[in-house]
Parts: structure tokens; sequence; C-alpha cells
């Protein structure tokens, strides 16, 4: 399993930090899109790194049309030379409509049309097949020689979906390379609701299980080695664990440990406002549950020990609580 980086969205930092990043021995950088481009900041994470790889985690797909997409990813696998992928996610129907002005509809078939898409586009820049793709969302027919980039030596970069609900995530199985999960799950949930899941989707493709396909993500980890730091981490990783409780679509992972009690309670007190009393809901039981809690060293062989057969990738999901000059010893124990 390798661990990851994720990078602060701070763009007059990427390229020192990614240089680090690597020199310190995370296997990737990952970018998420907040207050900038993500793609523009992988473009510089990629020029100031030579081995790791290279990806958004995520870029927000529907704010996008598929040959947007397609443009984007087919030139930062050029970029990169082919560490990069292209990681997706659908965001919420507000954020797409009222932020982006984009359409919304029927998420899961949308988002499949949507890869679908893009690897249509893909094989006709890359083999010369002909583009006639038509769906009911999206449609791509028209692909003249002067917009066509030349195929390029590293190919398409892998795709990486996330998603929470069982519909998502089977579109992942059958249309992604790869599925970043959500880091408000738990181990129960991910074998009993996640993968079942994807192995629905792969099947639908003509696959029989994940062979080839990555299952990653952000993992809580809640850290220190002092009293004072441990309960500084602790408190900022209640309060994140309640936030995601606090959204009804993730009650089902609640429900699965017996908490289900706990996620309208969570959404009465936000709309409240009563931030604080939320992290109280949280008790160790749930913390210990989501998030691996101890010194780094802990932490580190935690994370192997819970998620090494599941993740191929992770990135510590700190919560502002812990002090990032710890996650070296993090990262060595895990290895």
């Amino acid at each position: 399993m390798k661990i990851d980086y994720t990078l602060s969205d701070d763009i007059a930092v990427t390229p020192t930090d990614a240089a680090r990043v690597e020199k310190e021995g995370y296997g990737g950088a990952w970018v998420g899109e907040t207050r900038h481009d993500p793609f523009m900041q992988c473009l510089q994470a990629a020029t100031a790194t030579a081995s790791i790889t290279v990806g958004t985690s995520i870029a927000i797909a529907f704010a996008r049309t598929p040959m947007t997409l397609a443009n984007l990813g087919y030139d930062l696998a050029q970029y990169s030379e082919g560490r990069f992928v292209l990681g997706l996610g659908s965001q919420i129907k507000p954020h797409i409509e009222k932020r982006f002005s984009m359409p919304w509809s029927h998420p899961a078939p949308r988002m499949r049309e949507l890869l679908l898409g893009i690897r249509a586009i893909w094989d006709s820049w890359q083999n010369g097949t002909k583009l006639d793709f038509r769906g009911d969302f999206y449609t791509h027919t028209l692909m003249t020689p002067f917009f066509t980039p030349k195929p390029q030596a590293f190919g398409p970069p892998p795709i990486y979906l996330a998603g929470v609900g069982p519909g998502m995530t089977e579109v992942a199985g059958e249309a992604a390379d790869g599925f970043i999960v959500h880091p408000f799950t738990t181990v129960r949930y991910i074998e009993e609701v996640t993968i079942p899941a994807l192995l629905r989707g792969r099947a639908r493709a003509g696959k029989a299980d994940l062979e080839g396909f990555t299952i990653c993500g952000p993992s809580f980890v809640t850290l220190g080695r002092t009293e004072a730091e441990m309960e500084r981490s602790v408190a900022a990783t209640r309060k994140q664990i309640a936030f995601y409780g606090s959204t009804p679509a993730y009650r089902p992972v609640f429900e699965m440990h017996g908490w289900g009690e706990v996620q309208p309670e969570l959404t009465t007190l936000s709309k409240q406002g009563r931030w604080d009393d939320m992290a109280n809901l949280i008790t160790d039981d749930i913390l210990e549950e989501f998030s691996v809690v101890g010194t780094p060293e802990e932490v580190g062989r935690g994370l192997r020990a819970k998620i090494g057969n599941i993740y191929a990738r992770t990135t510590l999901y700190d919560s502002g609580g812990s002090d990032q000059a710890h996650w070296p010893a993090v990262l060595d124990a895990a290895s």
C-alpha cells in the first residue's frame, strides 16, 4: 500500500511541496478542486517531480464536458510522462447548477456516459477510431484532423471515480480504472457495500473480479506524541467526522454499526450552528471505527493492518489537529 500526500490549495507553494513530497518518499501527490483549477496545479506538481503519481482527487466532472476532460487528461498524461491520474467526482446538485451553471440529472447514469464518452474520444486520438459517441446526455461525433492530438507514447491516463452510494460505485466498477473511497467510511462498509457494488459494475463490463482495478482514498489519522497533541488531534477528528455525519446521505454508514440515530441529531445541530455539540456526539467507539488513533508509529502500523489488504494507496486525512512533522514517522511505520 502506497502512502500519498494531498497538496494544499496554496498554488504559490505547489512546486516546492510536490518536490518535497517526492523526496520524503510518498507515492503520489493529489490535488482537490476547491479554490483553484486542479489541473493547473497538477501540471505544476508534475513538472516539479520525476517519479511520483500526480492526480486530481477530485476534479468536478459535471462542471465540464467529456471533451474538455479528455483534453486535460490526455495532455497531463504527456506532461507527466505517464504519471497522471484523472480522478473525478460528481459534487452535488446545488454546486453544479448554481456555482457552475451546468446541467444536473441522473448523476450515476450521466457519470457512466461521461466516462464512456471520454474513452471514446481517447480511442479516436490514440488509435484513429472514428468518433461516433451518441448518448442520452452527451454526443461527440465530430473530430477533424486539425483538432486531433497525435497519439502519444504514454497513452491516456487511468480514470478513478469517487463515490459514496451503490449506484455511483457500480459505475466506477464498470467504467473506471479505480475507485476513490470517501473518507467517511469504515472497513465493514467497504467490505459489505462498496466492494460488492464495484463487483456488480465489473460484471457489467465483463470482468469477474477487481484484478487491475485500484481502490484508494483518504484515511482519517488521529495522532500525537504528547497528551496535548493527542487532545488536539482527537478534537479535530471528532469535528470532521461529525461534519460528514450530518449529511443524510451518509446515514447508511452509521446504521451499519448501530449508530443510525446519531445522524439526524447531527443534522439538527448543524442547522443550529452548534458545531462543538456535534463533535460531542462522536464517541470513542465511533472515532476509532473511522480513524486510526495513536502515536505516529502506531498509526502507520495500524493503517497497514486496517486497510492494507483493501487499498492500493491512501492519503493521510488529518483534520488540522496534528503536527505534520510526525508524518514521516507514519510513512516509515506503514512501509
